[in-house]
C-alpha cells in the first residue's frame, strides 16, 4: 500500500484517493491488503477470484468498504478499468504478463500499475515493457520498507534528540527558581544599606524639600541596581547546576547574606 500510494503520482498522475483500486484473489494477503487501504480512507474495490465465498465473507468484515465482486472471466474487464491492480492469488503461473496484457489491448493505453504481493509472483517483470504499464513485486515492497524502516529510526534518533534537549532545559530552568531567593535577599539587603546610609544623612539632607529627596531616593536606588545589575545577571546567566551553586555561595558571602537569615532565626526564637 505505502509503495502504491508513493509512486501513484508519479507513473499514474493522480491522487491515490482518487485510484481506482482492483484486487486479485481473496486470501489471506488480500485481507491484510483490505485492512491497511481501510484504514487509509479505502471507500470501495474491485474483486477478482475464482469463486464468490471469499469475497463475499471479506465484504462482510469491511462493511465500511464498497466491494464489487468479479470472477476470472472478467479479469481484463476489471484490470483494464482500474488505475491500480494488486495481484496475491497462490496461483503458480503468472496472471498478467506482457504477452497477455498486449493480447487484450491494454499495451500502450492509459496508465496502469501493476503491485504484485503474491509468493510466487503472479506478474512477470515483462510488464515493465509494456507502454504506460508498471510492475512492481515484493522485491519493490522489501525495498520501500528497509527505506521507511531507516526513516523512522533517523526519526527515533531525531526524537531522542530533541527529547534530551528539552529536557536539559528544563531542568535550567527548574535550577535558575533556585536563584530566586538569593536575588530577592541580594535585593533586600542592598536596599537595607540604601536605607541606613540615607538615615545616617538626613540630618544634613533635612533642609531639602520633598521632591529634592525624592530625587535623591530615586539616585540611591539608581545606584543600587547598577550595582546589583552585573551579579544577578551572572546569576541568571550560570548554565550549569555546579556553577549556579558556585555562584551563589559567592553572592551570599559576598553580601552576608547567610548572616542576615541567621538573625532573623534567632531573632524570631527569642520571640
Amino acid at each position: 500500500v505505502e509503495l502504491s500510494e508513493m509512486l501513484c503520482s508519479q507513473d499514474l498522475q493522480l491522487p491515490f484517493s482518487e485510484a481506482r483500486l482492483a484486487v486479485v484473489g481473496a486470501g489471506k494477503m488480500t485481507r491484510l491488503l483490505l485492512t491497511h487501504l481501510a484504514s487509509r480512507g479505502l471507500e470501495q474495490i474491485t474483486i477478482v477470484n475464482r469463486s464468490r465465498k471469499s469475497p463475499e465473507e471479506l465484504a462482510e468484515q469491511f462493511p465500511d468498504v464498497q466491494v464489487d465482486i468479479k470472477l476470472m472471466d472478467d479479469l481484463w474487464d476489471v484490470v483494464a478499468n482500474a488505475d491500480i491492480v494488486y495481484t496475491a492469488t497462490s496461483a503458480v503461473d503468472y496472471l498478467v504478463d506482457k504477452g497477455l496484457l498486449e493480447e487484450n489491448g491494454l499495451g500502450g493505453g492509459k496508465p496502469l500499475m501493476l503491485v504484485d504481493i503474491a509468493v510466487p509472483r503472479n506478474v512477470g517483470t515483462d510488464c515493465n515493457e509494456v507502454p504506460n504499464v508498471v510492475a512492481y513485486n515484493v522485491d519493490d515492497l522489501k525495498a520501500v520498507v528497509a527505506r521507511n524502516t531507516a526513516m523512522r529510526q533517523k526519526e527515533m534518533i531525531e526524537a531522542e534528540t530533541l527529547l534530551e534537549e528539552e529536557s536539559a532545559a528544563f531542568c535550567g530552568w527548574r535550577e535558575s527558581l533556585s536563584a530566586i531567593p538569593t536575588i530577592n535577599q541580594l535585593q533586600e539587603r542592598a536596599n537595607e544599606f540604601r536605607t541606613e546610609e540615607l538615615k545616617k544623612c538626613s540630618r544634613k539632607l533635612g533642609h531639602l524639600n520633598d521632591n529634592e529627596m525624592e530625587a535623591v531616593e530615586r539616585l540611591s536606588r539608581g545606584i543600587v541596581n547598577k550595582l546589583l545589575h552585573g551579579p544577578m545577571t551572572h546569576l541568571r546567566k550560570t548554565e550549569s547546576i555546579e556553577g549556579k551553586q558556585a555562584t551563589l555561595k559567592e553572592l551570599s558571602a559576598m553580601f552576608r547574606l547567610d548572616e542576615k537569615d541567621n538573625a532573623g532565626r534567632n531573632g524570631r526564637r527569642r520571640n
